[in-house]
């Protein structure tokens, strides 16, 4: 008997283990499911848009200024963390979305869904170009309640262009799961790839929401002439910016900086990379998922050595800054931005206020 009430004392406590281990990871998935939906910069506002492929619809938000960042995914499932392949079976309830991150002070909601709505067909239910099924249907999904109304209005005011039923779905947004990296950014990686939204409207949404005209004299930063700054930089830094070479991996200024702060184009002081978006890749440059902005560079093909690859230049001061590869960590969204120290300037976070760079202080919040 006494050694039944042993036994019988072991299972218990082995009962109650598993039940806290199985209780503690459902927080977890809750947890990361939170992070994954609500993931911005204080200043910007998200909104998710179901519309067909999410390739062409993420290329075509992409274009439109006052977005800072987009990411597709699956919205709104029946399943935890879902594959492309179940997805693509039509029968999790998940519908092809792209997440959008705007800044609301460039680019209003409103903008969005009506430059949205010419992407698709409103009326056609489960179907979007060559695309079929219900991972396909036309949705947009808030996490805010206060967009709701201007959603529903927007969508009352095309309803009223259309004698057929409007079949875009306006929800909270219940979940959302990053697609595989392989996705994120794919018409960018595959120019020739299939899209379902004609390359004009890309045109359209660059054009949709014109930047004020900047006088010269207004500008913060200008592009130096070569002259100029052959008496500012170091050899190997004008060397780097202006004729395109590499410094040598793993023995160079900020490849092992770690601290919080931004990272400017050497040339100009145009911010360009933020330390929230640096990680350790191993390969002997500082290396970034992303930019600050797609706005801020611009990603040229490069064959030279025999290799093809993508090369990156800060947009306003044309300087050579590095390569990008979509060799990077998939939870950052694939790619690995690796740049030359000697075409950046690092600003520490306590001394980014007095050298003017106070308004990027939010990008450094922890994600």
């Amino acid at each position: 008997m006494k050694n039944f009430i042993i036994l019988l004392t072991i299972a218990f406590g082995l009962f109650l283990i598993v039940k806290v281990c199985f209780s503690q990871k459902g927080n977890d998935l809750k947890s990361t499911k939170q992070k994954t939906m609500n993931t911005i910069n204080q200043k910007d506002h998200v909104i998710y848009f179901a519309g067909g492929c999410f390739w062409g619809t993420e290329h075509f938000f992409k274009q439109i200024r006052g977005v800072t960042a987009t990411e597709v995914g699956y919205a709104n499932g029946n399943l935890q963390n879902p594959s492309y392949t179940q997805v693509s079976t039509g029968t999790t309830g998940f519908t092809e979305t792209v997440k959008v991150i705007y800044d609301p002070h460039i680019v209003n909601l409103n903008l969005l869904i009506d430059l949205f709505f010419k992407t698709i067909d409103p009326t056609s239910l489960n179907k979007q170009g060559n695309d079929i099924g219900t991972q396909y249907r036309t949705g947009i999904y808030y996490t805010n309640t206060s967009d709701a109304p201007i959603i529903k209005e927007r969508v009352a005011t095309l309803a009223s262009q259309y004698s057929e039923k409007i079949v875009v779905e306006v929800e909270p947004l219940q979940n959302f799961y990053d697609a595989e990296a392989y996705h994120q950014k794919y018409l960018d990686k595959n120019p020739g790839g299939y899209c379902h939204i004609s390359p004009d409207l890309f045109e359209l949404a660059r054009k949709a929401n014109p930047q004020k005209v900047i006088q010269e004299n207004e500008k913060p930063y200008k592009k130096a002439d070569k002259e100029a700054l052959k008496k500012v930089l170091t050899p190997l830094q004008y060397n780097v910016t202006q004729n395109a070479a590499t410094e040598r991996a793993f023995d160079n200024e900020y490849n092992d900086e770690f601290r919080e702060g931004i990272y400017v184009d050497i040339t100009t002081g145009e911010p360009l990379f933020v330390s929230t978006d640096k990680f350790e890749s191993g390969c002997g440059w500082p290396s970034f998922s992303k930019p600050i902005s797609d706005s801020v560079i611009d990603e040229l093909s490069d064959n030279s050595y025999g290799m093809r690859r993508t090369e990156v230049r800060s947009k306003t001061g044309d300087a050579h800054l590095g390569h990008v590869f979509n060799d990077g960590p998939a939870d950052k969204g694939g790619l690995r931005y690796c740049i030359n120290s000697a075409s950046l300037r690092f600003i520490p976070k306590d001394k980014m206020k007095e050298q003017g760079y106070e308004k990027y202080l939010p990008l450094l919040v922890k994600k």
